[in-house]
């Protein structure tokens, strides 16, 4: 019960239809279900939800110890939220391609992405990264695509080359990857406009931008990227950082002060909170249990 009205056929659909439009789509990442709604009711163009995150909210560090069960679960509840299209990191494919792209079609996921690390896999923004072979990646990418029961579902292939072998070797990749039928083509840890505009060059397809802080990539604004020709962006660690980095500073005033009162401007109110979750759209007639109104409350 999310009062949502797309199926998700139509959710696929119409992210394939905004793609073909050339404008640059936006999807900022959700940690939960309630920022997924949040990112849909501010007018977005889709949700993402982050593997790296995935880890974090489990108080792992990003090097592939989340399971194929926990991912697909956590992602399924985001993308059953809204109307948006939503997209998933898989990291490496949990082992099984085939398996992994029917598990996330089930989910009600749109689309997800793939990368050419070793299953010991690292932060794309950090060193040390290790690639699979540009031929094993290949065969991933043809399994994934034979695996999808929905065309629309979009299979995005991601290289962490640059960091790794240089930006020719990534051109390289990018192109087998294309050719082995990935929809859209991610390529992670480009540092500036330079780069990503000799990947924009040489695709021949769709491409995603990945503007997370503190990573290896200039932060690029809307504009920048649209004018470079690119299709998506994520922000995929934004959310969690701007409320981890609240909730940090709320729970030491707290600890230090003994009280909430310094620090209840800086906090969503339960009048905010319950129309977030639509909870007047619970109500039953001469029900008065769920007879509810957000007036009244702050």
């Amino acid at each position: 019960m999310h009062f949502t009205k797309k199926t998700i056929t139509e959710k696929r659909l119409n992210l394939v239809q905004s793609l073909k439009s050339k404008k640059l789509l936006r999807f900022p990442g959700a940690y939960n279900p309630l920022c997924a709604k949040l990112i849909a009711e501010i007018g977005f163009d889709g949700v993402y939800v982050s593997g790296g995150v995935m880890s974090n909210d489990l108080g792992l560090p990003d090097i592939g110890l989340t399971t194929l069960n926990q991912v697909s679960y956590r992602s399924g509840q985001i993308a059953r939220v809204t109307d948006l299209p939503t997209i998933v990191d898989i990291d490496t494919g949990f082992g099984n391609c085939k398996k992994t792209i029917e598990v996330f079609e089930n989910k009600g996921l749109a689309g997800c992405h793939l990368e050419d690390q070793i299953a010991e896999k690292r932060c794309g923004h950090l060193d040390n990264k290790e690639l699979i072979s540009k031929e094993e990646m290949v065969k991933k990418i043809k399994d994934s695509v034979k695996s999808r029961k929905d065309k629309n579902f979009l299979i995005i292939a991601r290289t962490d080359a640059n960091s790794v072998e240089g930006l020719d070797k990534t051109l390289e990749r990018i192109k087998a990857y294309e050719d082995a039928g990935a929809d859209m083509i991610f390529p992670e840890a480009m540092k500036n406009e330079n780069e990503f505009e000799k990947v924009r060059k040489i695709a021949k397809g769709y491409l995603l931008a990945n503007m997370t802080e503190f990573g290896k990539s200039k932060l690029l604004n809307k504009k920048q990227l649209e004018n470079l020709g690119y299709n998506l962006v994520i922000y995929p660690v934004s959310t969690q950082r701007l409320a981890m980095q609240n909730v940090e500073i709320g729970l030491k005033s707290i600890f230090n002060d003994g009280h909430q009162n310094n620090i209840i401007d800086k906090m969503q109110t339960r009048k905010r909170l319950y129309e977030l979750v639509e909870y007047e759209k619970y109500n039953t007639p001469d029900k008065k249990i769920t007879d509810f109104s957000t007036e009244g409350h702050e």
